[in-house]
């Protein structure tokens, strides 16, 4: 009840024109944390000041993002280091209100459905197969080629909804998939693309996986294209770059997520939203404290 009330008299003062005043209150608003926004989002909907709205707005966002930062340097510490959870938490800088639970139903029934069509006996190609007949033919998941460098096809909410992603997007939630049922398949961090490999190596023991381990790779932003190690190497001449056994290999959790960050700053930039940018900063921050 004390701190209904101390939440309630500080949001009494928020469009108090002195500044100092002002920047006092929200500090104290920020140290509540997620128990003070209710009340603001009560007080947003019962005001017409449009001074006082924008501030409730500010406040609200950054006690957002604060609480992601918090779970990202919790993620970044775990062991699992869980792609879709990470995946989650960048769509939850930008959706504050995301539905978690819609998401994790969601793959849930997608990972659900690749299990019916799987058979133990099927060759590694006949079971990424599966994977493909579901993730594209099924659901209708698809490359958004149309708006490849939009910050949309980065938010996992909206690439289930839209059912249309990247390359990184799209590699993550097959990723995530794969993971449940324990098919090893890896992130491939591939210059300028971003693809998958079936290795011959069980999903525990991703350092010990060496270029012949890979049978063949996938393409998810095509459809799950399956190609050969040739073609990346073709590839990586293409691009004029010196050949490294990297691109053939997985990669760790953290360089995904990095590289998924990284992505998302270019294309913010790009867009001229600065603020989005040093959001996005921060997090990948996280990431490299950990090197």
């Amino acid at each position: 009840m004390m701190a209904e009330s101390k939440i309630a008299a500080l949001i009494a003062l928020l469009d108090d024109p002195d500044e100092n005043i002002y920047g006092q209150v929200s500090e104290e608003l920020l140290e509540l944390g997620e128990e003070a926004v209710p009340f603001l989002e009560s007080a947003w909907e019962t005001s017409f000041n449009a001074i006082l709205q924008k501030r409730i707005e500010g406040i609200i966002h950054q006690i957002n993002f604060q609480e992601v930062v918090k779970n990202f340097q919790q993620w970044r510490l775990s062991e699992e280091k869980n792609l879709l959870e990470a995946a989650i938490l960048i769509s939850q800088l930008q959706y504050a209100d995301l539905d978690r639970n819609k998401i994790e139903e969601f793959v849930a029934q997608l990972t659900q459905d690749v299990w019916i069509e799987l058979n133990q006996d099927y060759t590694a190609m006949e079971k990424a197969g599966v994977f493909n007949k579901v993730f594209f033919e099924i659901y209708g998941f698809s490359g958004n080629k149309k708006s490849f460098h939009s910050p949309q096809n980065y938010y996992i909410n909206n690439v289930l909804d839209s059912r249309r992603g990247n390359p990184l997007s799209l590699s993550i939630l097959y990723l995530e998939v794969a993971r449940r049922l324990k098919v090893p398949i890896y992130g491939i961090d591939l210059p300028e693309h971003f693809v998958l490999g079936y290795t011959s190596v069980p999903l525990a023991f991703l350092g010990d996986v060496k270029k012949e381990d890979v049978l063949f790779y996938i393409n998810p932003f095509n459809k799950g294209a399956f190609f050969e190690e040739k073609d990346i190497r073709n590839f990586v001449k293409e691009l004029k770059l010196e050949d490294d056994d990297y691109f053939y290999l997985p990669c760790k959790p953290l360089k995904i997520i990095g590289r998924m960050i990284v992505s998302l700053i270019v294309s913010y930039h790009k867009s001229g939203y600065e603020d989005k940018v040093d959001e996005l900063k921060v997090l990948y921050k996280c990431l490299r404290s950990s090197e």
